[in-house]
């Protein structure tokens, strides 16, 4: 079952939510940002929030967080904001720093979307970024669709674009499978062996090192407190095995509730993301406020830096080679 409802007009454009249902599972999907606002697992009879989210649609308009976003045109950090193709330098719209964060600041997070509902248990949103918007070359037409079924939500991404431009989106939940408190006693296995170094703003460098005696080793399951016991917080590159099934689940996550997710991916990797120095977000779901390590982000997209590493797989695409990422996440609790 899918409803419909607008929350108020911003600047002409109408700030619309569609929410999916599928038996007691509910996901409320909003036109800013193709945005996640609400996801609801029932838990011994009781609807669970397994995302950070606002509790008022419009706090989105101000956030600076990502939570629940669709990101791009070009997810995670380009360094100094700029890269080299076909022999010219392109400056980018830098938000970072010198760098640009997850597209720019006008990036697909920060606009309105089409929406409609696209079934009993589905919604599909375009936009249309124009050439030139935060210095990408080129027009790419982006769609969104999300689907409901039972456990399962998955997030269908492409882009057609009309010259060669990089693309490379990712999905920015920050979940939380208690529905309060920390995520420091969630255990998280995840298949990656190796990770992308970087430096200390962030910037991929080129290398790819092992997990090994790392914090960021998770091929068996333990907690992040077990992890990172100092708590210095994981904003981190995974790298996935190359031979990767992609019919097996790249990471699975579990709850001191019993409350267990799985997510499928066809990317190369993913950031993981613990959130252990966000500041505080005030007016959260069912009146929380979400303070360091509320949420972490598993987020598969392309190798980051992309665009100025030849060594790493390319992020371009073209009108012959449109781009296309799948993600499918469930969370399960009764």
């Amino acid at each position: 079952m899918t409803s419909v409802r607008d929350c108020g007009r911003f600047n002409g454009q109408t700030l619309r939510e569609v929410t999916l249902r599928d038996g007691d599972v509910s996901l409320a999907i909003l036109n800013y940002g193709a945005t996640t606002r609400d996801w609801r697992v029932p838990l011994n009879g009781r609807p669970v929030p397994v995302v950070l989210g606002y509790a008022d649609p419009v706090q989105y308009l101000h956030g600076t967080v990502f939570f629940g976003a669709i990101v791009g045109r070009v997810s995670n950090r380009i360094g100094g904001a700029q890269f080299s193709m076909n022999g010219q330098t392109l400056r980018l719209s830098p938000n970072d720093g010198g760098n640009q964060l997850h597209g720019g600041p006008v990036g697909l997070s920060n606009v309105f979307w089409e929406i409609e509902p696209d079934g009993p248990s589905a919604v599909r949103l375009r936009y249309v970024s124009p050439a030139g918007e935060n210095g990408f070359p080129g027009q790419a037409k982006v769609t969104v669709d999300v689907q409901l079924t039972g456990s399962c939500v998955t997030y269908d991404m492409r882009a057609e674009v009309d010259c060669v431009t990089p693309i490379s989106l990712a999905q920015h939940n920050y979940y939380n499978l208690a529905g309060t408190g920390s995520i420091w006693d969630h255990k998280l296995r995840c298949t990656a062996d190796l990770m992308l170094a970087m430096d200390d703003q962030g910037i991929m460098s080129g290398d790819i090192t092992s997990v090994d005696g790392t914090r960021f080793d998770f091929r068996d399951m333990r907690t992040f407190a077990q992890a990172d016991p100092k708590r210095l917080g994981i904003d981190h590159n995974l790298v996935f095995k190359a031979d990767q099934d992609v019919a097996q689940p790249v990471c699975e996550v579990m709850a001191p509730n019993g409350m267990r997710l799985k997510a499928w991916s066809d990317q190369p990797g993913a950031q993981l993301y613990t959130a252990a120095h966000m500041p505080m977000q005030e007016g959260g779901l069912d009146g929380q406020n979400y303070g360091p390590a509320a949420g972490f982000c598993f987020e598969p997209q392309g190798f980051p830096n992309a665009v100025n590493i030849p060594s790493f797989p390319s992020v371009l695409v073209s009108p012959e080679i449109p781009y296309a990422q799948k993600l499918r996440v469930e969370i399960k609790g009764d």
